[in-house]
C-alpha cells in the first residue's frame, strides 16, 4: 500500500500536461508517437477520461519552430480576391505598422495640399463676394470647399483599405498552437467574412479588412482538437477532410450573416494535426472519409474507464486530487482522511473489486463541491466529513426526480 501524505500541499504536480494525465498510459504511448510524427488522432471514450488533456499534450509535445503569422493585404487587381501571405511569427506586426507609416506620410502630404487649395478657394471667393458685391462667388467657395472635403473623406478611406489585417498572429507564442474548435459553427472553423454595416456611399470596409481566419488556420502549425465530432454538420467535415488534404483553405463568406459572399481570399495556410473525439455513438456521425483519412495516416485509441488499484496508481490519484485543488484555484487542500475518503468513491465508481474509476470529471465535481463546504466552514483543509457532505450534492437529477416520486 502507497503512502498517502498528510495533505495534498505537498504533492508535487507535474509541469508538461502529458504527466498530468493519469490512467491512460496506452493512449499516452499513442499521443507521444503522434506528436513525434506529426500523425492524426481519433480519441473515443466516456466523458471524463481525459481526452481533451490528451489533446493538449499532443501540443505541448510538439515542435514550436516554424510558426507564422498570416496577414492579409489588398488585391489592386481584383478588390474582391483579398491576398492571405504567411509571414515568420512575429513579422505580422511589424508589417501592418511599416504599412500604416507609409500610408500616414502619404496622406499627410495629400491633405496638406487639399487644405492649401482650400483655403486659397476660400481666400478667392471672399475676395470677390465682397468686391463684386456678389454672393455667387462665395456659394462657389462653398461648394468648392464641400468638394474637397468629399475627397478628404476619400482620401481616410483609402488609407485605411491600404492597412493590412493580421488574421494570424503567433508573436508571443511558445508552443505549438491548440485551438478548440469544438462546436464551432462553419465560419468559425473554416474562416469567414465579417459582416460590414457600411456598403455604400464610398465608406464600405475594404474586403481584405473583412477577412477572419477560421479554426484551422489559428491552428496552423499546430493542433486542432475537436470534441463531440458528431455534432459537425457532414459539410463541414468534408470541407475539414479537404483542408487536411490540401493543407490550406481559402476564407469566403460562409455565415447566414455574412455580407461577404462575393469576397474570396487565396488558398490561406492551414497545415494541422486534427485530433477528433467523442463517445462510441459518435462514430455513426463521423464522415466515412474523413475517418478513412485518420485511419491512414494516424491513430485511433479508445480510453479506459477503470485503472488497477497499485500502489503508484493510487499516488496518481493523490497527484489527481492536487491537480483539480490547483485548477480550481478557490478550494483548500485535503487532508488524510478526505484524500482516502476520494479513493474510496473512485473504487466504488469503478464497479470492480481493487480497481479506481478513471471518470474524473465526475470525482472532480466531488472535489470541488467538498472543497466548497470547507470554505464556507472557513476551514483550512478539506476534511473526510465534507467529503462525505459532499456526496449529497452529487445526484445526478434522474435519480433526484425518481427519489422524489418515490
Amino acid at each position: 500500500m502507497s503512502n498517502i501524505p498528510d495533505n495534498t500541499s505537498s504533492v508535487a504536480i507535474p509541469d508538461q500536461l502529458i504527466d498530468q494525465v493519469i490512467g491512460q498510459e496506452n493512449a499516452l504511448e499513442v499521443v507521444r508517437l503522434a506528436a513525434q510524427q506529426r500523425r492524426f488522432l481519433l480519441i473515443i471514450g466516456e466523458p471524463g477520461t481525459g481526452k481533451s488533456l490528451l489533446g493538449q499534450s499532443v501540443a505541448e509535445l510538439l515542435n514550436n519552430e516554424g510558426l507564422e503569422d498570416l496577414v492579409s493585404e489588398e488585391n489592386k487587381e481584383d478588390p474582391l480576391a483579398p491576398s492571405v501571405k504567411s509571414h515568420p511569427a512575429g513579422q505580422g506586426e511589424k508589417i501592418v505598422a511599416e504599412a500604416k507609416q507609409r500610408s500616414k506620410h502619404s496622406i499627410q502630404s495629400e491633405l496638406y495640399i487639399l487644405w492649401t487649395i482650400g483655403i486659397a478657394a476660400f481666400i478667392v471667393s471672399l475676395y470677390y463676394t465682397l468686391r463684386q458685391e456678389n454672393i455667387f462667388y462665395l456659394v462657389g467657395g462653398i461648394f468648392t470647399i464641400a468638394f474637397l472635403w468629399f475627397i478628404r473623406k476619400k482620401l481616410l478611406v483609402r488609407k485605411n483599405s491600404a492597412t493590412p489585417k493580421i488574421l494570424v498572429n503567433n508573436k508571443n507564442t511558445s508552443q505549438a498552437p491548440f485551438i478548440n474548435g469544438t462546436g464551432s459553427q462553419m465560419g468559425a472553423l473554416l474562416g469567414d467574412v465579417r459582416h460590414d454595416p457600411y456598403q455604400s456611399g464610398g465608406y464600405e470596409t475594404p474586403p481584405h479588412q473583412l477577412l477572419e481566419s477560421g479554426a484551422i488556420h489559428r491552428a496552423h502549425k499546430g493542433v486542432l482538437f475537436i470534441d463531440e465530432v458528431a455534432t459537425l454538420s457532414m459539410e463541414s467535415q468534408q470541407n475539414l477532410l479537404t483542408a487536411i488534404q490540401e493543407k490550406e483553405m481559402p476564407i469566403l463568406g460562409r455565415s447566414q450573416g455574412s455580407s461577404g459572399t462575393m469576397v474570396r481570399s487565396n488558398s490561406a495556410p492551414a497545415d494541422f494535426l486534427l485530433i477528433l473525439a467523442g463517445n462510441l455513438e459518435d462514430l455513426e456521425g463521423l464522415h466515412p472519409a474523413l475517418r478513412s483519412r485518420i485511419r491512414g495516416n494516424g491513430y485511433e485509441v479508445y480510453t479506459k474507464t477503470t485503472m488497477k488499484e497499485t500502489p503508484e496508481n493510487t499516488e496518481k490519484m493523490v497527484q489527481f486530487i492536487a491537480q483539480e485543488i490547483k485548477r480550481d484555484k478557490k478550494i483548500p487542500h485535503f487532508n488524510k482522511s478526505a484524500i482516502e475518503a476520494i479513493l474510496t468513491e473512485a473504487r466504488i465508481k469503478s464497479g470492480k473489486v481493487v480497481y479506481f474509476s478513471t471518470l474524473f470529471r465526475e470525482l472532480g465535481g466531488l472535489i470541488r463541491i467538498a472543497g466548497d463546504l470547507a470554505t464556507q466552514e472557513k476551514a483550512s483543509l478539506v476534511e473526510e466529513a465534507h467529503v462525505l457532505s459532499a456526496k449529497k450534492f452529487c445526484v445526478p437529477l434522474e435519480q433526484q426526480i425518481k427519489e422524489r416520486s418515490a
